[in-house]
């Protein structure tokens, strides 16, 4: 049975006529009519006589009408009662994120504070996650997307810095060109044990020696901080202890690529209330949330 033409032979019987209820419901008369035909046609039964003083139901219209009116009923209330829960945003966040990325940390608590309804469930890893098969509603992703699948909101663009402490540096020099760094013990970030490492500075690669290889960027901070390797971090990472001096930015001219950071979900999947806000919120509070981090990061 075609719940829309369900819909307007309710709508009939409560205005009392094909006219006055084309006229609420905004359906060109032919329409109406045509659709309730076709209804009578479907269950085989005459649902309403027609006179020029209106429409009566007959015995088959009046016990339709009462069945379907509260069935109308019901699913008006659970429609409103949907919107409610959207409009108050109460509901689960799945989300990814790559490990260390502590602008993100601070993000997600503000908007947590505006949301307090909505509760996160929140992934952290350096792989790729299949958004479908981990059932993920939205992943950041640093670096170029190629998925078909996937929609890819770009928030903004930025580069990692090659940083080291003053320490080092007083013991080695400060390297003015790429070819310089080989004097150094160097860190490198890894994806896996398999990879070489490379720096793309400027237009030149350099490929260091590394003294450590890690896939984690706390710990090259923290390296760094020691004053012990020359590394790449993230400009939030390394913001704070550039502008107290702990840490040095080195080869300024050489700079390292571009990175792109994106929010994913799967273009299949009409994005909720939740996942449309957190979007939103993203895209409006990430350059307050990055602060001083803002000048490493050109808008994309």
């Amino acid at each position: 049975m075609d719940l829309n033409a369900v819909r307007m032979f309710v709508a009939v019987v409560q205005a009392g006529s094909l006219s006055a209820a084309a006229t609420r419901l905004a359906v060109p008369l032919p329409t109406l009519s045509r659709r309730i035909r076709e209804l009578e046609r479907e269950l085989n039964v005459q649902l309403l006589e027609r006179s020029v003083r209106g429409t009566r139901l007959t015995d088959s219209g009046m016990q339709l009408y009462e069945s379907a009116n509260r069935g109308i009923e019901e699913l008006a209330g659970a429609e409103r009662a949907v919107m409610s829960d959207q409009a108050q945003l109460k509901g689960l966040l799945r989300l990814s994120l790559p490990p260390a990325f502590e602008p993100w940390w601070a993000l997600l608590s503000q908007f947590q504070r505006l949301y307090p309804g909505i509760r996160l469930n929140v992934f952290t890893t350096e792989r790729r996650v299949d958004l479908i098969e981990d059932g993920v509603d939205v992943a950041l992703r640093v670096g170029a997307i190629a998925h078909e699948a996937m929609v890819a909101r770009h928030l903004l663009s930025y580069r990692h810095v090659l940083v080291a402490g003053p320490a080092l540096l007083e013991r080695f020099g400060k390297p003015e060109a790429p070819a310089d760094l080989h004097r150094f013990p160097c860190a490198t970030w890894r994806l896996s044990a398999a990879g070489i490492a490379r720096w793309q500075l400027g237009a030149q690669l350099f490929e260091p020696q590394a003294v450590l290889a890690t896939n984690d960027y706390l710990h090259l901070h923290s390296r760094a901080l020691q004053g012990e390797v020359v590394t790449e971090l993230p400009p939030f990472l390394a913001a704070e202890a550039l502008r107290d001096g702990r840490l040095v930015a080195l080869l300024p001219g050489y700079p390292l690529p571009e990175q792109q950071i994106n929010l994913l979900y799967p273009s299949h999947r009409h994005p909720s209330s939740i996942v449309r806000a957190y979007l939103e919120f993203c895209r409006d509070r990430l350059p307050d949330v990055l602060n001083g981090h803002r000048s490493s990061a050109a808008p994309g």
